[in-house]
């Protein structure tokens, strides 16, 4: 199973020095039956994607609570074995934990398929996003957009080899 691990610069330094992502439980993304539900049209990729997006949004809410770490959001790519991802039955339907999994198991870096960052001139905005969630949360409209145009970034693709080039 692909899942999605939010981190940031500083979360893929750490995990990079000590050769796995870990320990469990870890929370991550997936597709999971909940996720299926919800996206009844979306066929496979496209469910792949909205979990890698709550997995961006999930790393741009750990930039929020570390104020001092690179405002850029960082999503690891594994692949699990069957049993490592785990769903919490009792939170599936709930919208805020749509395609959430825990992580039984840490994840070491041959399960990596590849790492997605923000572009460095993504900074700015994802630094905006993430000083305006505490707003959002609360209802402010202009806060939530803000916000919400986080996602207007593409987050880059790289190979797990170029890790340390990232850091």
């Amino acid at each position: 199973m692909r899942v999605y691990l939010p981190l940031t610069l500083a979360g893929l330094a750490e995990l990079r020095r000590a050769g796995e992502a870990g320990p469990a439980p870890l929370a991550a993304y997936a597709v999971t039956p909940a996720l299926r539900e919800w996206y009844l049209s979306g066929d496979q990729e496209e469910l792949e994607y909205a979990a890698f997006s709550r997995a961006a949004q999930a790393a741009l809410r750990l930039l929020a609570v570390e104020p001092t770490v690179a405002r850029r959001r960082v999503v690891l790519a594994a692949d699990v074995p069957d049993g490592v991802a785990v769903a919490d039955p009792d939170r599936a339907m709930d919208p805020e934990a749509l395609g959430e999994v825990r992580l039984t198991e840490a994840l070491p870096v041959s399960w990596f398929a590849s790492v997605h960052v923000d572009a460095p001139d993504a900074e700015s905005e994802i630094a905006t996003a993430a000083a305006a969630l505490g707003a959002a949360d609360q209802g402010d409209d202009d806060a939530r957009f803000v916000v919400d145009g986080a996602a207007d970034h593409e987050l880059l693709w790289y190979g797990v080899q170029e890790i340390d080039h990232l850091l």
